[in-house]
């Protein structure tokens, strides 16, 4: 029986991280998409732990995925795979695939970089943006009356990022859920940015793709991103 490598799962999931389930979010198109499933499909609960566990498992993977993906494919391959049949493709054929799918992700991303260049070059001419020397553009909302963060300090924060097309990827204000988290353990243009505020203030902060995430691409959030965001700092600890 002929078996598949490395290289096909890579494919499906080399830019993927599975966050804990209660960490998990969605944009609007997702919520969306839901709701209308939802009110088509009526889904029973099971009791069965396993069937429990299996869901919350195919949920945090299916909420990490790339909407390029096939989800019936991916079914499919998955079903194939727990019963050990022979793959549907051969190993040319993956490589093929991995290899043509890798250049359309070359030009997705060269595009998407030189909209991002053209939006920071267009924003830092704006009266109300500053630039640091890191390349991090912010815009103070509000200043704040309390403490001040540093790179050790826990936070309490509200917070909504977007990219610049305006999609939303995380919003805490949505959830009407703010969080705590280490400032330390966040991307450096939240760790540069938020001391610039005290506790009580608020900040734009427009992140270049070298002080967020790079060149790796996570969840919905596409590699060499800028990343907006608004913060409220509730809390220094």
């Amino acid at each position: 029986m002929r078996k598949l490598s490395l290289l096909s799962t890579a494919v499906i999931i080399s830019s993927l991280t599975i966050f804990p389930l209660t960490g998990c979010s969605k944009n609007e198109s997702a919520d969306k998409a839901d709701k209308n499933q939802a009110s088509s499909v009526k889904k029973d609960k099971s009791t069965n732990p396993l069937e429990i566990l299996s869901y919350a498992q195919g949920y945090q993977l299916g909420s990490q995925l790339p909407a390029e993906i096939n989800t019936k494919q991916l079914s499919t391959g998955i079903d194939d795979g727990k019963a050990h049949k022979d793959p549907l493709y051969t190993q040319d054929e993956i490589k093929a695939a991995f290899e043509n799918y890798q250049k359309t992700l070359a030009q997705k991303a060269q595009e998407g970089s030189q909209k991002n260049d053209q939006f920071l070059a267009d924003n830092a001419k704006k009266p109300d943006i500053k630039t640091t020397a890191s390349g991090l553009q912010y815009q103070i909302l509000k200043e704040g009356t309390g403490k001040k963060a540093t790179a050790s300090s826990t936070v309490k924060v509200n917070y909504e990022g977007k990219l610049i097309d305006g999609t939303v990827f995380d919003s805490t204000f949505s959830r009407n859920e703010p969080v705590e988290l280490s400032l330390g353990s966040t991307i450096p243009g939240w760790i540069e940015g938020l001391p610039m505020i005290k506790e009580g203030g608020s900040i734009m902060l427009y992140v270049p793709a070298k002080l967020g995430y790079g060149d790796h691409a996570v969840g919905s959030i596409p590699a060499n991103s800028v990343l907006i965001f608004k913060v409220e700092l509730l809390q220094v600890k």
